[in-house]
């Protein structure tokens, strides 16, 4: 489970773009924050996607992606032409394809890889569709999962939503702001479709004679989209920024607010084993039957201007106990977060060192959380004042030390959360759920 946003101009304090997303997934799906440069590649020559190889173009764009580690797509990421997406899980009522094909993490890679705008990177998706379907198994260790796809592609100028159902697709452009979950959200109300959706809702009994044509009320599986709770942390989101539009008097929505909307937990005095659906935009895990693929694994905000494109990545899981530090496209590399994490506990993998904190922390969340919280957000403000200030020769050297800052910082709060006596004891089911996972990943909190 997923949730993306994007605001517009001029629900923005400074004309630009922003664009949030949290990547939901079982909780020891390590995900890896990465750069891969500009490619020319020879004529000829094929791409190997994380189950189908297909035709190369010949020249690719340098990405940055949060990726799960062990498919050849991402959850999120960027171009260095200012194009960010972030994809959402789906389900609808046409049938799914475990076949291998191209999942929706990997359409996403390939637009940021060909796409110099949002609208090009829609067509790039749906020209992807056509020619290669959606197909294969999304999850990790859940060998049943698969699903389609929904999108927001945003550039400088605006954004975009693409959704899927199989073969077909919607896609309309955002106005203002818009928030997307695993569910469709696309009406009657959009700019093009597949020739054949109509015909083929029709064709189904999903339109009625004299019905208008509705994308989500044809195409949605009713199951799957109300037990996913996508409609309330939609609803939460799309909120939540429309809240804070009018509480500003026009000032508009900010970076550190997109941020305070991805670390959101609906409210004061959270507990992570407290509920039972995933139905939070901060997601945990808690239990193999409601909430197994719901951990928030990783986090971007992008912020998106004509003349400057910067980026806020967590590269950890729950943006509620990690911090977000700042990258840049440029004439350097972006900053190495060091070895890629894998399958199980590696101490200098930065995915997995955060573990440690995050999950001492789920131990007993509303003790531990309060141990270092006040301190994470200071050193995040700094962050952005220096961002705020950094000459473009010196954003690799702010990037390479927020780093530095925020893994001694982690080691540090690691060791303070563990001195936190536990006071609220976490429910059975939750307790058994995660020691279950940690002795899996091999790691002891």
């Amino acid at each position: 489970m997923c949730d993306t946003f994007v605001v517009l101009p001029p629900y923005t304090s400074d004309g630009s773009v922003i664009f949030g997303k949290n990547s939901d997934r079982e909780p020891n799906e390590a995900q890896a924050l990465e750069f891969h440069p500009a490619v020319s590649h020879p004529a000829g020559e094929t791409v190997k996607c994380t189950y189908l190889e297909i035709p190369q173009v010949r020249e690719t764009h340098a990405v940055l992606l949060s990726r799960p580690f062990w498919m050849w797509g991402a959850e999120m990421g960027a171009n260095e032409k200012g194009v960010v997406i972030g994809n959402e899980a789906v389900f609808t009522k046409m049938p799914l394809d475990r076949k291998p094909g191209l999942i929706g993490m990997d359409m996403l890679r390939l637009a940021l890889e060909r796409a110099d705008t949002a609208d090009q990177a829609v067509e790039t998706m749906i020209q992807l569709l056509a020619d290669h379907g959606q197909g294969g198994l999304c999850g990790y260790e859940d060998k049943r999962l698969t699903y389609h796809n929904s999108f927001i592609c945003a550039d400088p100028e605006g954004a975009w939503i693409l959704e899927t159902a199989g073969p077909f697709w919607v896609r309309r452009r955002v106005d203002g702001f818009a928030s997307i979950s695993n569910g469709l959200t696309t009406g009657e109300a959009f700019d093009a479709c597949h020739p054949d959706a109509i015909e083929t809702a029709r064709q189904k009994g999903w339109l009625k004679s004299r019905e208008a044509f509705d994308f989500s009320k044809c195409f949605s599986d009713w199951f799957y989209t109300t037990f996913s709770a996508c409609r309330n942390r939609q609803g939460r989101s799309f909120g939540l920024i429309g809240k804070a539009e009018a509480e500003k008097n026009g000032q508009g929505i900010d970076v550190p607010y997109a941020l305070s909307v991805l670390r959101d937990h609906g409210g004061d005095g959270y507990r992570p084993d407290g509920h039972l659906l995933c139905d939070r935009l901060c997601a945990h895990a808690a239990n193999k039957l409601s909430r197994n693929a719901t951990q928030s694994t990783g986090s971007l905000v992008a912020h998106l201007k004509r003349d400057l494109h910067s980026f806020w990545a967590t590269g950890t899981s729950a943006p509620c106990t990690g911090i977000f530090k700042p990258l840049w496209f440029g004439p350097g590399p972006l900053e190495d977060p060091g070895p890629a994490p894998g399958a199980t506990f590696h101490p200098d993998a930065l995915w997995w060192r955060h573990e440690m904190l995050h999950r001492s922390v789920l131990l007993d969340y509303p003790a531990r959380i309060d141990a270092y919280s006040d301190e994470r957000d200071a050193l995040e403000r700094e962050f952005f004042d220096q961002a705020g200030r950094v000459r473009q020769e010196e954003r690799s050297e702010l990037s390479r030390n927020a780093f530095a800052r925020a893994r001694d910082a982690v080691d540090r709060w690691t060791d303070r959360v563990r001195s936190v006596p536990i006071q609220g004891r976490t429910g059975w089911i939750y307790r058994r759920y995660w020691a279950g996972q940690n002795r899996r990943a091999g790691i002891r909190v």
